[in-house]
């Protein structure tokens, strides 16, 4: 592998199991909630967005586990678990 493969390109070579239950979610009523626009800017598999009535959305497909989004949101906004064993993510380089 080349050294001056960009991070899209490496993040491209990752398995993703999926998981019966998404190990993330918005807890229930907190979807407007400032504090998820934190996720929308930090999260570094761009798994947060905002739709057309400004509530902040999450797929958890590609999720890289890394917890960021807990941390720049806090526990009261969003229920943060790792996934099951066996299934997320597999790095696949670096």
């Amino acid at each position: 592998m080349s050294d001056s493969m960009d991070l899209k390109a490496k993040l491209g070579l990752d398995v993703f199991k999926p998981v019966s239950n998404p190990h993330i979610r918005i807890r229930p009523g907190m979807e407007k909630d400032p504090r998820l626009k934190r996720a929308v800017m930090v999260c570094p598999a761009g798994l947060y967005s905002e739709n057309e009535r400004g509530e902040i959305v999450l797929d958890i497909d590609g999720c890289l586990e890394c917890g960021t989004c807990r941390l720049a949101c806090g526990v009261e906004v969003l229920d943060w678990n790792y996934p099951e064993g066996g299934t997320g993510v597999q790095f696949r380089f670096g």
